[in-house]
């Protein structure tokens, strides 16, 4: 044994907690013990109670066991944790342990102990959810939904866009539910996932086994909903499932891009359901997140220096989601370690252009009746009203072009924005406006005047 390297470890250890979240670290890491390091191979061994604790550790968390000794102790090649474990004491560690996917990469063993064991990133949990104003209450239906309480709403239901922190939700319900519920049967799937495998089990005449192993989730979490969208069979074997679990007191956690009541193509029976416990919606992140998220991402990584010039020039620049914030910083770091630049904001701004130009923010079909309405002095509520006169119908009729030309929504979609009106109606106001535009010079000139307005 290295002495030295004996004194090492409660300081990595402190850092992976950081790292890691306090929940995850003691759950896994905690127990672990320093047992030797050979200044020969460069190995550094640590000990554990159990041979399935020290595989799952070295499978998961090897590499930033390594990170992290490295840091202290550059001469480390590798880490390497060992342990024994019992018959019985390994009985008692599968049934306490975080549940692996049955289409996860845990070990054959502990799948064939558990088919139904799922996997998670143990980075994506509650303690390193940055919470502000704009996602407060889907984090705290979240906390609720994992609690060992029945919760107060069911099923839950997470919208928002892109990258906003959905799929870290249900990460990381699935692991306080986990420890809160240690023998549960959980099952975390996307919603495409759950297609797939509906119309595997059809064609193989599998239904049975496939509704038993859905049917005996205590919690169900499905990811991406939108995707299911137009597939009728998909919807009814859903709607089965869903209100099976309902039944049984069972909980569900579906997330999507959109409230249930803006799902095209959805039967109106599931709508109910998902609609009928808790839509929490997660809004674009704020300024005060964005720069919170950055700093605490830096903190993990102590020998890094950003000034707050960048930091600012992040939280200024990539304001639309998390995820294009934290690639866009994972970007700067990376090239900075790889090429010996300092990072600066010289640095920030070379490297970082095309990503801001990416990430410049999308206009929404509010924003342009809200300009729409601006600029021929309308109520806001005449984008959805009856009324026909020309006053108000030409505007509105603009407004649904735009909305077509600016935006990825889909006639349907636009239809329901506009006081629900038919996809029929739209392409009809969309074609009138595409004429018009050609013979008419003052209407064309409103809107490249409306454009500009939107871009600036």
């Amino acid at each position: 044994m290295n002495a030295d390297a004996a004194t090492l470890w409660p300081r990595v250890a402190e850092g992976l907690r950081r790292d890691l979240g306090a929940r995850t670290f003691d759950h896994w890491l905690k127990p672990v013990r320093f047992a030797e390091y050979c200044t020969l191979s460069g190995v550094v061994t640590l000990e554990t109670a159990s041979r399935f604790s020290a595989n799952w550790i070295n499978e998961r968390f090897g590499e930033r066991l390594e990170l992290a000794w490295r840091q202290l102790l550059p001469a480390v090649r590798s880490v390497s944790v060992r342990g024994g474990v019992a018959a019985a004491e390994r009985a008692t560690v599968l049934a306490s342990a975080p549940l692996p996917s049955f289409e996860a990469s845990a070990p054959a063993a502990v799948r064939a102990a558990n088919p139904a064991l799922l996997g998670f990133d143990p980075r994506l949990c509650f303690d390193r959810f940055v919470v502000a104003r704009s996602n407060i209450l889907a984090a705290n239906a979240a906390r609720r939904m994992a609690m060992v309480e029945t919760p107060q709403f069911n099923p839950l239901y997470l919208c928002s866009g892109t990258g906003q922190g959905k799929t870290h939700l249900l990460q990381a319900i699935a692991q306080d539910y986990a420890a809160a519920h240690p023998t549960a049967t959980i099952i975390l799937m996307s919603a495409e996932k759950f297609m797939l495998e509906f119309v595997g089990a059809m064609r193989g005449g599998d239904m049975m086994a496939f509704k038993a192993r859905l049917r005996a989730a205590d919690l169900l979490l499905l990811d991406d909903l939108q995707f299911v969208i137009g597939k009728n069979s998909t919807q009814e074997e859903l709607l089965h499932t869903i209100d099976d679990l309902m039944t049984a007191g069972k909980r569900l956690v579906v997330t999507a891009d959109r409230p249930p009541a803006m799902l095209d193509g959805v039967e109106a029976r599931l709508l109910s359901r998902l609609s009928g416990g808790l839509v929490a919606d997660i809004e674009a992140p704020e300024d005060d997140l964005r720069e919170r998220i950055i700093r605490q991402r830096l903190t993990a990584m102590p020998m890094v220096e950003v000034p707050d010039d960048v930091v600012a020039y992040l939280v200024r620049h990539f304001t639309r989601n998390i995820r294009e914030l934290e690639g866009a910083l994972n970007k700067l770091l990376a090239y900075a370690a790889l090429t010996g630049a300092r990072v600066d904001l010289a640095l920030a701004e070379d490297r970082l252009a095309e990503n801001v130009r990416s990430a410049r923010p999308r206009i929404t079909i509010e924003e342009i009746q809200r300009a729409v309405c601006a600029h021929y002095r309308l109520d806001k509520a005449e984008m959805a009203s009856k009324r026909r006169v020309r006053a108000v119908a030409r505007p509105r009729q603009v407004a649904m072009y735009l909305a077509k030309e600016l935006t990825p929504r889909s006639y349907p979609e636009i239809g329901r924005r506009f006081g629900g009106r038919d996809h029929s109606t739209v392409i009809h106001a969309v074609r009138t406006v595409e004429a018009l535009r050609v013979t008419d010079s003052e209407l064309d000139a409103e809107i490249a005047a409306i454009r500009r307005s939107l871009n600036n």
